[in-house]
């Protein structure tokens, strides 16, 4: 079975090769050869592409365009709402990854798909133990401990499934759940922000197990 998978990666902050790099170290090495073909779109293309059908989404990308600007602007408006709700429910698999959460709308059908978001993070990067918790999506073993910017969330927990939580010098959230909606699937998974992080093979280790359950592979 060879998987299709449409990556929406970077903005203003989160630097897109890094994230490219991730996706291609979790392909290479937890997936049979060729297996999984990774499409990287800009957002302008995502509502056209959702009509195709990929077998999954990647979002690590945040909601506002120019957050430094004195009028921010964000690009999911509610017509590209409601194709990315309909595409999830209609049987697709939707992976909302660290600054994939942040700044989205906080009400309405977009967050009752994703049943959480992003809140703050502290100012200064610390060291971050993630550590898996509760359903049983990722395996004990992919614990691990990074210098990261800590992503506190809200998280409707009796709505969803959490499989991952983070603790700091910051204090202590959630950080990766998981929940079906509709036909179709989504994960939220919180980290990581800089190179290391994202290329831990703890967490690219991780990141392919949530792409295999949301593309029902295991």
């Amino acid at each position: 079975m060879r998987i299709r998978i449409v990556a929406v990666l970077g903005d203003y902050y989160h630097r897109e090769e890094w994230s490219v790099e991730s996706i291609k170290q979790a392909v290479r090495d937890h997936f049979e050869n060729d297996q999984v073909v990774v499409e990287n779109i800009s957002v302008t293309e995502l509502a056209t592409s959702l009509l195709t059908k990929p077998d999954a989404v990647i979002l690590f990308k945040e909601n506002r365009v120019n957050p430094e600007a004195e009028k921010v602007e964000t690009w999911m408006d509610p017509l590209t709402e409601k194709i990315i709700c309909e595409y999830v429910k209609n049987g697709g698999s939707w992976i909302a990854w660290h600054s994939g959460l942040a700044s989205y709308p906080t009400q309405g059908d977009y967050l009752s798909m994703t049943r959480g978001y992003f809140i703050r993070h502290p100012e200064i990067h610390q060291l971050v133990n993630y550590r898996v918790s509760g359903a049983k999506l990722i395996d004990p073993s992919y614990d691990f401990a990074i210098i990261d910017e800590h992503y506190f969330v809200h998280c409707n927990e009796a709505e969803t499934n959490v499989f991952l939580r983070s603790e700091s010098i910051d204090g202590a959230s959630i950080a990766g759940w998981a929940h079906e909606y509709g036909e179709g699937r989504v994960v939220c998974l919180t980290p990581a922000h800089l190179k290391e992080g994202l290329l831990h093979p703890n967490m690219t280790r991780m990141l392919a197990q949530v792409i295999k359950w949301g593309c029902r592979l295991v």
